[in-house]
Formats: structure tokens, sequence, C-alpha cells
């Protein structure tokens, strides 16, 4: 009888144990979000050259139901429940894809350092010559939106910012006041997609030529298609955009063969922010992922990738802790991607910025 029981209990031991490592192993297993888990899709190195379209032109494997439209969605894989995280919708410019804008400003590479959900989609025209367009894209760009939140929770959400390359700079500066977006964006960092303030922005001019077929993933690979206009990319704007009047930080980042950014902003007057300050510089010794292979539209589209330094700009004393910053990235053009470093600067200004709009209702 005492044996039966000494085995019954060391019986229920064992079970007990088993369930413990069960739930152990459970709770280690990666998160699984609109069809992915963290670390899937997995980023696509290529070697400089001989990259296959089916890779540099896959747009992601996570699912946006209503659409049926795939992204690429990145999240730390050690998150853990009631996580507050700062989610970025990150947006390509004309020409290219998602998976372009995931490695020309790769976001995903500080996910675990600064706890970013990161949501990078797909403009729904065609290639060659691929843009956003209100009609097909914006209620997309929504979903998307109301998935993130939903998944993760509106109350997890510290901040939730756009940024956008090129004319998804000028989507996002679209959309960023919208009925939508005006009440839940905190902040909006333009990748040489115009800078709000002095000058009021810039747009296409002429039509789109060039490399078309998706984006490219890798060092040397082909860059987005672009606009004709001044250095070969972008050109000022004749008129000015209609005014932004809804609150969010923002930085504006370009490279420095585009043109000059101004040292004043009405952006930064807007928020009673200081003079301009120059900070450290910052000196990359790595190259970014992507590459302009068109050297004929000379150096202010874009060279090979390489190391380079940047210029930071900031504006201080902002009203409500808001930051306003250009980024000027020294022998640079329009396309070249951003390296590690000044991807980890720009990274560390939105995660320093304040949020809760969401978190707000």
């Amino acid at each position: 009888m005492k044996r039966s029981i000494k085995a019954a209990v060391r019986l229920t031991a064992l079970l007990g144990m088993a369930a413990a490592l069960g739930t152990a192993a459970s709770a280690s297993e990666p998160r699984m979000v609109a069809g992915v888990t963290c670390d899937n899709p997995p980023r696509i190195n290529c070697p400089e050259a001989n990259c296959l379209a089916e890779l540099s032109g896959f747009q992601g494997a996570a699912l946006e139901p209503k659409s049926g439209r795939k992204f690429f969605l990145d999240f730390p894989c050690d998150l853990k429940p009631n996580e507050k995280v700062l989610f970025i919708l990150n947006i390509h410019g004309a020409g290219s894809v998602g998976n372009w804008q995931r490695h020309y400003f790769p976001a995903i590479d500080g996910k675990e350092k600064y706890r970013l959900v990161v949501a990078t989609p797909t403009a729904a025209a065609p290639m060659p010559g691929r843009t956003w367009q209100a009609a097909a894209d914006d209620q997309y760009l929504q979903d998307i939106s109301d998935l993130v939140i939903r998944s993760f929770g509106k109350s997890n959400i510290k901040a939730f910012w756009l940024a956008g390359h090129s004319q998804g700079g000028i989507t996002s500066r679209r959309i960023v006041c919208s009925p939508y977006f005006r009440d839940k964006v905190d902040g909006y960092i333009s990748l040489s997609g115009g800078r709000v303030g002095n000058p009021t922005g810039y747009v296409r001019t002429g039509a789109a030529q060039g490399a078309p077929g998706g984006g490219a993933p890798a060092r040397g690979a082909t860059s987005p298609a672009a606009p004709a206009g001044r250095a070969g990319g972008v050109a000022p704007a004749a008129a000015a955009q209609p005014p932004l009047d809804c609150d969010f930080s923002y930085i504006y980042s370009q490279g420095e063969l585009e043109g000059s950014i101004p040292a004043t902003s009405t952006w930064a007057d807007k928020y009673g922010c200081g003079a301009r300050v120059r900070q450290p510089d910052i000196v990359d010794t790595q190259a970014g992922y992507v590459t302009a292979t068109d050297q004929t539209r000379g150096p202010g589209w874009g060279r090979h990738a390489r190391p380079g330094t940047a210029n930071v700009f900031t504006f201080p004393g902002c009203k409500g802790g808001r930051i306003v910053a250009d980024v000027n990235r020294l022998d640079k053009g329009h396309t070249e991607g951003y390296e590690p470093k000044i991807l980890d600067r720009i990274l560390g200004l939105m995660a320093s910025a304040p949020g809760g709009k969401l978190r707000r209702g």
C-alpha cells in the first residue's frame, strides 16, 4: 500500500514536471502575427550581383486579410506579453517594392534594441514605376495599421511613426494628418521625400526613368526607378503643399548631393524650438545594403553603397518634448541605403520622442 502511494506521488510529480516543461516550451515558441513569426521571413541578402528577381521582388509573408495583399512584418523575437513597442509603417518610394525599402531603411536591424514593430508594404500599382495612389492604397495602409494595433494591443504601442522614402515620403506627408492617421501617428520621418518647413517639399518632375523590377535587397543591387529632375532625382515643389494641421515629431533625412538643408524650420517654429544645433557627426565604416547601380543619372541619384559620414542637427527645447531634426548624409545621393550607425542614431531619436496618441484613444 505504501509502495503504491509512493508510486502515485512520484507519478504526480513527474506529470507536474512534464506540464511545467511543456508550458515553458510553449512560452518560448515564437509569437505568430498575420501568419508570420518574429524571424519569418529572414533577411534576404544576395551577393553583389545576380540577385534573383523572385527574391528581390518578394513582397513579404504577412497577410492583410481584407485586401489579400502581402507585406513584411518584423518584431522582436523576445517580445513579452503587454510589452510596449514602437510601431513603424515603412513606405517605399516610386519604382520599388517593400523588400527594397526593408533594406534601404532597415529599421528591422534595431527591432530588438528599440522594441520595434515594423510593417513594410508594397504599393498596388504594377511595375515599372510603382507608386502609392490614394484610391488603390490608402485603405490598405489603414488596414495594415489596424491589424498591427489590434495584434499588439493599442495600449502597448507607445508611439506610431510613418517612415517614407521619396514618393513614399510624399505619401506619408499626404496621409499623416488625414482623418485616420492624425490621432494615431506620433512621428514622421521623411527619407529624401520632402522637408516639412523650408522648402515645403519635393515633387516628382518629368517621366519616371531607369531601372524597373522590384528593387533590390542587397549591396550592388538595382535601385528603384527615378523621376527626372534636379540631380537626376527630385526637384523643389513649385507650389506649397496643403498645410499640416496635426501634431507630430519630425525628422528629415537626405543625401548631401540632393541639395542643401535650410538652417531654419517652420515645423520647429510651430513648437517653439530653439535654434538648430549641430550634434556630433556619425561616422560609419560599414556600407548600407542598397546601392544605385544606374550611374548615368549622376551622383545626386546615388552611387555604390559605401561607408559614410552624416551630420545630425536637432532643434532643442520643443514644446511637449517633440523631436524636430535634420540629417544630412555627406557625399550621398537619393537612393543609397542607410549605414548601421546613422540608422541607429535615427532610431534613437524616434524612440526618444513622446508618443501615446493611440493609448489616449
